[in-house]
């Protein structure tokens, strides 16, 4: 048996055994508490961005108020006939513009508002390709944002993303530039940029409604009248059911979560 030394084994252990106690006992003790404290991923769903007020897509109420909004214009000519048959039943309602649109058509976003409609930001050129960077979109909003405030006198506060693509980042943006984002009530999406028919759009609608529904219709639509026709059936069709047609903005009034939020409301330029 060898003598002195011991096992050189034996020591080896007992010396990696010190080093880690020593390694150990440096460790910041608030190092250990800040590990312990991390909270896992939280899921950033529906629930998640209504819970914040991040994102609108319908107002629980048991009032019979509903929203009809308008993307895409203006038109020429749908927008024009629209605004007759919102006028006709004293029915008010939110146009998500295109800055393009707006530069083109400026009168019609003029009638709109002074007809006591609401006016949203929808971008610049309506973009929705997925591998857009964030400040390519910022700048359509931005762009929209000055385009809408120059021909109206008001920046918008409300904003919806192209064919509804968002993530966190878009949305956190835009609330920096004083946008909410809306989007629409799911059973309330009436495809009728697809041209699907005039009974299926009003089907859609009636089937389904609910009281504060936001509702998605388009003005623009090439070589469709589908959704002129459709609103001829749907809004004398509700209005006999005692539902009374809001902007988003009046709409959100009726939801606790946004009362007294100010930057939903119109800012006028001096």
């Amino acid at each position: 048996m060898q003598q002195g030394g011991g096992n050189p084994l034996h020591r080896s252990c007992l010396k990696w055994i010190g080093i880690m106690l020593a390694v150990c006992l440096t460790i910041p003790p608030h190092a250990k508490v800040r590990a312990e404290k991390t909270a896992p991923n939280v899921v950033k769903n529906r629930a998640y961005y209504e819970s914040r007020g991040d994102i609108l897509w319908e107002v629980p109420t048991d009032k019979k108020v509903v929203a009809l909004t308008f993307d895409d214009g203006p038109d020429a000519t749908r927008t024009a006939l629209i605004l007759d048959l919102l006028k006709q039943y004293d029915a008010k309602a939110t146009f998500f513009v295109l800055g393009k649109k707006v530069e083109r058509y400026p009168d019609l976003v003029l009638r709109e508002m002074r007809e006591g409609h609401e006016i949203a930001n929808h971008t610049y050129s309506h973009s929705m390709n997925k591998t857009k960077s964030i400040p390519f979109m910022m700048e359509e909003i931005r762009k929209t944002q000055n385009i809408i405030l120059e021909v109206t006198g008001q920046r918008p506060r409300l904003y919806r993303p192209p064919g509804g693509i968002y993530n966190e980042t878009l949305v956190r943006e835009s609330r920096k530039e004083g946008l909410l984002t809306v989007m629409w009530s799911w059973h309330q999406d009436t495809r009728d940029w697809a041209r699907p028919g005039t009974y299926k759009i009003v089907n859609k609608v009636l089937g389904n409604i609910r009281n504060g529904d936001i509702i998605l219709f388009h003005d623009h639509v090439i070589g469709s009248m589908q959704t002129v026709e459709a609103l001829k059936i749907i809004i004398p069709a509700l209005k006999e059911q005692g539902y009374k047609f809001v902007t988003v903005s009046d709409l959100i009034q009726y939801d606790e979560r946004y009362k007294s939020v100010e930057h939903l409301h119109p800012v006028r330029r001096n």
